[in-house]
């Protein structure tokens, strides 16, 4: 299915909203899916097997335990993309003193990379992003990309380094709309209608027009 980014946008912030993600985080997961999916990448695919995978797990357990380690980890041994990009965005400074920044056992690691971008842009540098195979640099509006498909969109990172400043080598070409597969949107549709009230005796009788008066 084709799909305006517009549409992927809003139909990823629901749906991480839906998983339980805190508005703020959700927002971003959907800027972030809706930036993959505008260079050409799966975005919608990736936060949808991300929501199934973290489903009813609480966000402090795949959060980094310390923001000061040197090597960055997660109480449940794996380390959502999400809150380690939204992480390491609010450690950019940091990133430029110290060079580089590393997380161990993070899933789906392309789904950080939109944080660089934000990251790039205070910092006034390209940020880039490596794990095994694959490495991925962002000014923050362009974005470099070298290594194969299987690589770059890999399920899981033992190690994923973040570097800066970074050179840009690889430009990809954006695109208008994205290609969604069928059985992800509608996994992103369940998670979305998580958000919608439950119906109440009082909104059904609201909904059903004349309700159960009867002026004829």
């Amino acid at each position: 299915m084709s799909h305006s980014l517009n549409e992927i946008e809003a139909m990823s912030k629901r749906a991480s909203r839906g998983a339980g993600l805190p508005w703020g985080l959700a927002e971003e997961a959907a800027k972030g899916t809706r930036w993959l999916s505008a260079f050409g990448f799966p975005g919608t695919e990736m936060l949808a097997e991300l929501l199934e995978l973290n489903d009813q797990v609480p966000p402090i357990d795949v959060s980094p335990v310390s923001l000061s380690a040197e090597i960055w980890h997660a109480p449940a041994r794996r380390m959502s993309p999400l809150v380690a990009g939204a992480a390491l965005s609010d450690c950019a400074v940091r990133l430029l003193e110290r060079g580089n920044i590393t997380m161990q056992n993070v899933n789906l690691p392309l789904l950080a990379v939109p944080f660089m971008g934000g990251a790039a842009l205070r910092l006034g540098v390209p940020v880039a992003a490596q794990w095994d195979g694959a490495r991925v640099a962002t000014d923050g509006k362009e974005l470099c990309v070298q290594g194969e498909p299987q690589a770059l969109q890999i399920k899981h990172a033992d190690r994923l380094v973040f570097s800066a400043p970074a050179a840009m080598t690889g430009k990809r070409e954006p695109v208008m709309r994205a290609e969604v597969r069928e059985d992800s949107w509608e996994n992103l549709s369940r998670f979305a209608h998580r958000t919608f009230a439950p119906a109440t005796e009082v909104s059904r009788l609201r909904g059903a027009g004349a309700g159960l008066s009867d002026n004829d």
